[in-house]
């Protein structure tokens, strides 16, 4: 197979440069075909893009800044494609016969201009990836973007979940095409040089909250719930919650609480500021609360959250996220709840974070947030289906079976309410961890996913916190987090109101 990008010479960013891409572990052979502009862009484009890799990505190149094109790239290499791939906004090139002419839309609309209006409205643009023989729409999605700074930062980001949207149809695998609401796009829409302002702006604000206090500052909210919780209400009405107290310079988040050999403990990531990696920790809970001292249960070289439990076999098992490892590793309690010894690897080489389990019509069904090395971190959702706990693991005939940043990175365990499938989610609408939603899983098997979006939960008067980011119950037990002002300095503490934007340093931590 051959693949040609069809893109403006005048306007070569470095994200073409790839003379492959990525199907399922080979590296398919790309040509770029160079066509003439189809429309100018907007003044100073460039120049700005430059500014900001000076000031918001500190000298670093991002895929959006400009490509020196090689002259021997200058032509179309003279090899028939099997894929077209246009990228322009101009007309489709009416001397191609390859089989699979495939044209991406930006809110409907094709071309670079249409991904940097949305992006100056405030918004990453949907994608639609549409074959242009007739015009049927044959992957969706929505990025999210948690590293995408600036205006370069955005193009970059929408072009590189494009390149996983391009891939995944590649592949030859079924896609799932799901229904996905376009940004109202009615806002103010602002010039390059205000959006750029503006970035820089953001870009200065969040250095000086960093200096001045802990970012982010997750925290544990707990409480005992004899009635209705939230899964039944659909917000955070009943009792009122406690927070889990933290020393100050660690936080806590990603709560899991469980019943075991008698006792019940809350597992967390707990994470030092001044290391900035994970470890998992947990503390006991009697009928009134919390009692005892915080537990370190497990740590590793690298990065730990998310501590899923799950029993099976009379053992139980956890499976904590280290999607920086590459890996999802499967933990045996030894004794309960210190000492855990690594027993198997499901899945290798791969990034998939906030790994959830769930057993359906006798299968179990592994869900995660998937990356394939670039674009965000919470706008993937890939499944994996296997007959036991220890595997073997199989793909989704579908994976990523949802590109969406409101509705696909995991929040806690599944639930089963009235016979039917219930998944919290992440919905990063208005960045990581904004806040909560309860989806049904109407349709799950090895070739088929659906899930319905019923309830939004958000952070307010009910909650202590500005973000909410996971939930769980056990027995009467509900436990949610969320984040916080944390000053470095504890006289400043009553100079920062709890309502101040926590700012997020990197999508690896409290995931």
């Amino acid at each position: 197979m051959i693949i040609e990008f069809r893109c403006e010479r005048e306007h070569a960013r470095r994200w073409m440069s790839r003379e492959t891409l990525s199907i399922d572990g080979r590296d398919v052979p790309v040509q770029i075909a160079w066509a003439a502009t189809a429309e100018p862009r907007p003044a100073g484009l460039d120049a700005l893009f430059e500014l900001e890799r000076m000031v918001l990505h500190k000298g670093k190149h991002s895929g959006a800044n400009r490509l020196n094109i090689a002259p021997e790239r200058t032509q179309v290499r003279n090899q028939a494609a099997d894929v077209i791939v246009d990228f322009t906004g101009g007309a489709r090139d009416p001397n191609s016969s390859a089989p699979l002419y495939l044209r991406p839309l930006f809110n409907g609309v094709a071309g670079e201009n249409a991904a940097l209006a949305a992006i100056l409205a405030g918004d990453l643009p949907v994608i639609d990836l549409v074959n242009e023989v007739d015009g049927s729409v044959l992957d969706r999605g929505h990025p999210s973007g948690e590293i995408a700074a600036g205006l370069s930062g955005g193009l970059e980001t929408v072009m590189a979940r494009t390149l996983t949207m391009v891939a995944a149809i590649l592949s030859g695998r079924q896609r799932i095409v799901p229904q996905l609401a376009r940004p109202a796009g009615d806002g103010p829409r602002r010039g390059p040089v205000g959006y750029v302002a503006r970035g820089l702006a953001v870009s200065i604000a969040k250095e000086i909250y960093r200096l001045c206090c802990y970012a982010p500052h997750w925290h544990v909210g707990w409480r005992f719930n004899k009635g209705a919780g939230v899964w039944q209400t659909g917000d955070l009405s009943g009792p009122d919650w406690n927070i889990l107290p933290d020393p100050g310079h660690r936080f806590y988040a990603d709560p899991f609480p469980i019943t075991w050999q008698g006792r019940t403990f809350v597992f967390f990531e707990d994470l030092d500021h001044r290391v900035g990696k994970g470890i998992i920790s947990a503390i006991e809970f009697n009928d009134s609360g919390p009692v005892g001292e915080v537990v370190p249960v497990l740590e590793k070289p690298w990065h730990l959250s998310y501590p899923f439990l799950i029993e099976d076999d009379g053992a139980l098992w956890m499976i904590p996220e280290s999607s920086t490892h590459g890996d999802v590793a499967l933990y045996k309690c030894i004794r309960f709840p210190d000492k855990w010894e690594r027993h198997a690897t499901l899945l290798s080489g791969l990034e998939l974070a906030d790994v959830t389990i769930t057993q359906h019509n006798g299968l179990h069904y592994l869900f995660g947030a998937w990356r394939d090395g670039t674009g965000g971190y919470s706008d993937s959702l890939a499944i994996y289906y296997a007959d036991r706990l220890l595997g073997p693991w199989l793909p989704h005939s579908s994976n990523p079976v949802l590109i969406d940043r409101a509705s696909t990175r995991p929040a806690g365990n599944f639930v089963t309410l009235n016979d039917k499938l219930w998944r919290p989610i992440q919905n990063c609408t208005d960045g990581y961890g904004a806040a909560l939603a309860l989806a049904e899983v109407v349709e799950l098997s090895p070739t088929a996913f659906k899930q319905i979006v019923r309830h939004s939960v958000r952070p307010g008067p009910l909650w202590p916190g500005r973000k909410l980011h996971t939930l769980n119950r056990y027995g009467q037990l509900e436990v949610i987090d969320g984040s916080r002002v944390q000053p470095k300095i504890r006289a400043l503490g009553s100079k920062f109101p709890s309502a101040m934007p926590s700012a997020r340093t990197s999508p690896h931590t409290a995931c």
